[in-house]
């Protein structure tokens, strides 16, 4: 994939006020924990994860998507009736039918005239749904487009906490549902257009994605009764898995952009944990000073979470105007998704 007329008008997030810290899910947990005499603190130390934010249970994938479309467009110079172009890029959904982004075009005010759909894909909703629009106003035939995910974290959280309680699980047996207590809330926002709309706007350059299907199963997720969700991980074989698949992604990226490692000058990656990006950057060999980082403070978002770590990576300056900024994208299924930025 290359672009040359791409350009990120606005780029907002918005977020739970509720916070959530490890050490909060651990108590909840505290039968378990002394039953398997497992050591309090382990959550985060295994995952460097201190906190997660939480929407209410009141709250709807589509009010988050909507509060971080309002976000956008109060840090844009665009209005909404120039959107010809509208997705909901998240995990979460408020229903199997309609779209979910039926209910947040409208709690927005998006125009009649907006072609509107979901895009779901794991971790990499978001930035599948920035390919689509770029290549649909690369090629003419819109001008500007708004993407957003809003994730509802809480209910796998619940529900994971429900079933490591009630279930007399050994050892073993919990693994599979660790990951889920990684995960956070938020909802993410993005404004792209022709670049005679934003000729100062941040440059989508290009990029690569590849697939390795025959790891669908390591990751695996879906509904659990009316209001629950449910998912287990072998998250040993998912980070081998998921590395390597991310590695053959690296090589074809450089190959395709034109840019090397030392031409990068931020990397920011999907936000799994400390242990992920570890090794990630080491397989990669890339400079992991280089590297933005939010998990500490919000978890793992989902599709929320990339697009959300690059947007406070502008926000503290730690990406700057002219900056080159690597988008590493990695999501179950498995699929990697790489994209070049120019700030």
């Amino acid at each position: 994939m290359r672009f040359s007329k791409v350009r990120i008008e606005a780029l907002a997030v918005a977020l739970p006020d509720e916070i959530l810290s490890s050490a909060a899910i651990e108590e909840q947990l505290r039968p378990l924990y002394e039953r398997l005499k497992l050591p309090f603190g382990r959550l985060e130390l295994m995952t460097g994860i201190r906190e997660r934010r939480v929407w209410s249970d009141a709250t709807r994938p589509s009010d988050a998507s909507a509060a971080a479309g309002k976000a956008v467009f109060a840090a844009s110079k665009l209005k909404p009736e120039q959107v010809e172009l509208f997705i909901h890029a998240a995990v979460s959904r408020d229903m199997l039918e309609p779209a979910t982004a039926s209910f947040a075009h409208r709690k927005i005010g998006l125009p009649a005239t907006a072609q509107i759909f979901d895009v779901s894909n794991a971790c990499l909703g978001f930035l599948n749904s920035l390919t689509v629009a770029a290549s649909m106003i690369e090629s003419g035939q819109i001008r500007c487009a708004l993407v957003v995910a809003g994730e509802h974290g809480r209910p796998l959280v619940e529900q994971t906490l429900r079933t490591l309680r009630e279930k007399n699980l050994t050892r073993n047996e919990i693994k599979p549902f660790f990951a889920n207590l990684t995960i956070g809330s938020g909802a993410v926002g993005a404004l792209i257009c022709h670049q005679d709309l934003a000729p100062n706007g941040h440059k989508l350059l290009g990029g690569v994605a590849r697939a390795a299907t025959q790891h669908s199963d390591l990751c695996q997720g879906d509904t659990h009764g009316a209001e629950s969700l449910a998912m287990q991980t072998d998250s040993e074989q998912l980070l081998i898995a998921g590395v390597e698949l991310a590695r053959a992604t690296w090589e074809d990226f450089a190959t395709t952009t034109g840019l090397s490692a030392d031409a990068i000058d931020r990397f920011i990656c999907h936000q799994v944990g400390s242990v992920h990006r570890r090794k990630l950057y080491e397989r990669l060999a890339l400079d992991l000073s280089k590297d933005f980082s939010t998990f500490e403070t919000l978890g793992n978002m989902g599709s929320v979470s990339l697009p959300a770590t690059l947007a406070l990576a502008a926000q503290q300056g730690a990406v700057k105007p002219g900056d080159r900024v690597g988008l590493l994208g990695i999501g179950s299924g498995l699929n990697c998704l790489m994209l070049a930025l120019e700030w």
